[in-house]
């Protein structure tokens, strides 16, 4: 059975919301940490709790088409029909902005990004507080993106003034954004409606430009980025993250391996592992998802195979791993074609230690 809030509780965060206070909330990608997108004061307490710079602009979140076309200056016939086919849905559309968004919004630029939830907690909150929502992920900057609302209180502890549980989150990743303030449509993040879907509505997407690997400097000059989740370190978890293909993991120290698909060669332990499940996974899981290896170095946690399944598990075995005290966590990449580009995305960036 879905887990979901009463209607008391969404009335209680809406008027929290409505106090220009901080609401955590469950979308279909990832929670979000919300406040009253029209009020800056409350939008600032965001990036305070977070520790997010202010070159990083938020996502909007609205209850309806009409909500977001009130916020825009134009809106593109593109828009009309990525929002006729991926709304309610995980895609961000950036559009030029109403003077009614405040700058700290948008990081100072002139277009805003947009998006319509796929997940009735998130709709009914928006609904009952009569106000679009500004709402990053509900965690540290650069930290894991949470899945679950116990994710966000081990994050934020105390910091944020309430927390709707609507159970886990389906999609897993965050939302794709696409940038329409142009003629040309630029995909700025990869994200749960992949490049192919989109390009067969529209037609050709061009590429984001690279933002390089050391942020410092762009921010010491108040540069903002076009988009949020394009620094080069995002999405990590404090365990050391490696990339790995083969099966090729440390020697040293003890482990958590994500492992995929391919042939494995185990040079950390002694010969194929035994099929005895380990506590750190779901207790009972048929599917044995975690296997350890009979060597004190590392433990495997099987991840799914389609990429769907992958996106929707990544950040909570993560959150697992995490847990688990180890000294790297190691993931075997998945193929580098279309339909991993999100996963992969993250992963790079979960990866990065700068």
């Amino acid at each position: 059975m879905l887990q979901s809030p009463t209607p008391e509780e969404i009335a209680r965060a809406a008027r929290l919301i409505r106090a220009g206070c901080l609401v955590a909330f469950p979308t279909e990608t990832v929670y979000g940490l919300g406040a009253n997108a029209l009020d800056a004061e409350a939008v600032a307490r965001i990036f305070a709790v977070k520790g997010r710079p202010a070159t990083s602009p938020l996502i909007v979140h609205v209850a309806s088409i009409e909500m977001a076309q009130s916020l825009a200056v134009d809106w593109p016939k593109t828009a009309c029909l990525l929002a006729e086919k991926f709304w309610s849905g995980p895609l961000t559309l950036v559009v030029k902005k109403q003077s009614l968004v405040p700058d700290i919004v948008t990081a100072g630029l002139p277009t805003v990004g947009l998006r319509l939830p796929a997940h009735p907690v998130a709709v009914a909150l928006i609904q009952a507080a009569g106000v679009p929502l500004a709402a990053p992920s509900a965690n540290r900057f650069t930290e894991l993106s949470p899945t679950r609302a116990e994710h966000v209180r081990r994050s934020l502890g105390n910091d944020v003034d309430m927390i709707l549980d609507g159970g886990p989150c389906e999609i897993g990743i965050e939302s794709t954004v696409l940038s329409l303030a142009e003629p040309q449509p630029v995909l700025l993040r990869p994200g749960g409606i992949s490049r192919p879907e989109l390009e067969a509505v529209i037609g050709d997407i061009a590429f984001a430009p690279q933002i390089p690997r050391t942020d410092d400097v762009r921010h010491l000059a108040g540069v903002a980025h076009p988009s949020p989740g394009m620094h080069a370190r995002h999405y990590s978890p404090r365990t050391s993250l490696l990339l790995v293909s083969d099966g090729k993991l440390p020697e040293q120290g003890k482990g958590i391996y994500l492992q995929h698909t391919r042939p494995v060669t185990y040079r950390a332990g002694s010969g194929p592992p035994p099929a005895n499940t380990n506590t750190l996974g779901h207790p009972g899981n048929s599917n044995k998802e975690l296997i350890n290896t009979g060597s004190a170095n590392f433990t495997i946690l099987q991840m799914p195979i389609a990429p769907a399944d992958y996106a929707a598990a990544l950040y909570d075995k993560l959150h697992q791993a995490d847990e688990a005290n180890a000294d790297w966590i190691a993931v075997d990449l998945p193929p580098d074609t279309p339909e991993w580009e999100a996963v992969n995305d993250r992963l790079r960036r979960a990866a990065t230690r700068e």
